[in-house]
């Protein structure tokens, strides 16, 4: 097994992410002053932004808005021109007294499957490639910004299979003898209170954990539910713009959304979980068509055979709740109290965490981990010390897949197993066209292959092609 990288949502969404700057520090290094002032001596960052969805525009907003740096955004490339058009409108609009920050005229507004090169070669060595499409696309955009010498930041999740895994630890190691810069949209391990709160238990204030709950629990999300495709929409683009929908495209909503809790808690307990099982269903579902299920509960069990049950449910007029919990031989914690900020952690002497056996709690208010995460990566380019976290990400990745495929397939599932399955859910990503031949193709009824517990028990869905 891949040994565990511990390295320096509600879904990213643009207001959110545009409020005030986060407090500087390193993850893992000395402590840094609590606010950088403009460093004038280092020279201005140029950002391109290759996705420009939510995600994407967000990221840049948050990457624009770092004072430990000067940044600007000089080049922007989506295969949707409409998403590009928005999204270069509001974070102009954003940044409006800031005019210098954003700089994209009309020829580096880039459209297409091969637009990301031009937005990377508007760019030069040392700058900074926002990669924010599906993560299907993940690894033929790393790999060009690798060979371009160009600083990453990439939103999670980066893999939704094996083949994709082992392909990125690989393009890590390349980016790694490159001196390249790269973190991943994991941006809880960025915040000051997890990072506190992780500290201390290691050092042992809540004991040892022995069992730890996550929950996300809300309604439909995203583009999680489609109906069926109107007769004059290419299938390959239909399915790009509703990549939730889609295995291929973004692990579906499972490895999209739930990532964040299974990477904290996992945080948490400083490893890894070496397998899984799980139960998940389809309910009533009217005309929406997508691979997804409607609820998941995981039993993620670590080395030493405690469990992580995580719960994850999309359905509307049901109980909401999105938090991580904690327990442990002494005590027990809180990691999220509802949704990734705050986060409000705290340890407690008991189990039930009445307000009366609080223990510790991370001062109010907090900084924002979306800024944070940014600061630390622009901090790492400006000291030019190691960093690297898509190893950790491509691991917090394939945990989250393994539940996933336990799910899908009804199967307990190794680390091992997922890491080696042969299921390749895109292997033509990188020669996609508008009007050519999509990943998964629907059946004669216009829907599209499901998972099947306990009838595909090898691979999450029927293999085609």
């Amino acid at each position: 097994m891949t040994q565990p990288i511990f390295t320096p949502s509600t879904r990213r969404s643009f207001l959110q992410t545009t409020g005030a700057a986060g407090v500087a520090a390193s993850f893992g290094l000395a402590a840094m002053p609590s606010v950088h002032a403009a460093n004038k001596n280092v020279d201005t960052i140029q950002l391109a932004l290759v996705g420009c969805g939510g995600r994407g525009t967000g990221a840049a907003a948050d990457a624009l808005s770092v004072t430990n740096a000067p940044t600007k955004l000089v080049a922007m490339a989506d295969v949707f021109d409409h998403r590009l058009k928005g999204s270069h409108a509001a974070i102009t609009q954003n940044f409006q007294d800031q005019p210098d920050k954003v700089v994209v005229p009309v020829e580096n507004q880039f459209v297409g499957f091969d637009a990301y090169k031009h937005a990377m070669d508007a760019l030069n060595p040392g700058d900074i490639v926002i990669l924010a499409t599906p993560l299907a696309f993940r690894w033929v955009h790393y790999t060009y910004a690798i060979e371009k010498g160009l600083n990453v930041f990439m939103e999670k999740p980066v893999i939704a299979d094996g083949p994709s895994a082992k392909r990125m630890l690989e393009l890590a190691k390349k980016a790694d003898e490159k001196n390249l810069k790269c973190a991943v949209g994991l941006m809880v391990r960025h915040c000051r209170g997890r990072q506190e709160l992780h500290q201390r238990i290691q050092d042992g204030e809540i004991g040892d954990i022995v069992c730890m709950r996550a929950y996300r629990m809300h309604g439909p999300v995203a583009t999680c539910f489609s109906t069926k495709k109107p007769d004059d929409r290419p299938e390959t683009m239909w399915q790009i713009e509703r990549f939730h929908s889609f295995i291929w495209a973004s692990g579906g909503l499972f490895s999209d959304f739930y990532i964040h809790q299974i990477d904290e808690t996992s945080w948490m307990k400083d490893a890894w979980p070496v397998k899984a099982q799980a139960l998940g269903g389809r309910h009533y579902r009217g005309e929406f068509i997508d691979q997804n299920f409607d609820t998941y509960a995981v039993e993620y069990t670590y080395p030493d055979g405690s469990k992580l049950f995580f719960d994850g449910r999309t359905m509307l007029g049901c109980r909401n709740d999105m938090s991580s919990v904690v327990h442990g031989s002494k005590g027990s914690a809180i990691v999220s109290t509802s949704g990734h900020t705050p986060g409000q952690v705290r340890t407690f002497s008991g189990q039930r965490q009445n307000r009366n056996d609080v223990v510790w709690a991370f001062p109010q208010p907090e900084e924002n981990p979306y800024r944070l995460e940014w600061i630390d990566l622009v901090d790492a380019i400006i000291r030019d010390i190691p960093y690297n976290e898509v190893p950790r990400g491509v691991e917090a990745s394939l945990v989250t897949s393994m539940g996933r495929m336990a799910a899908h397939t009804g199967q307990e599932i190794t680390y091992e197993q997922m890491l080696n399955c042969d299921h390749e859910f895109a292997p033509n990503v990188a020669e996609l066209t508008v009007d050519g031949p999509a990943p998964v193709t629907p059946n004669e009824d216009g829907t599209y292959p499901v998972p099947m517990p306990g009838i595909n028990n090898e691979y999450e869905f029927e293999r085609q092609g």
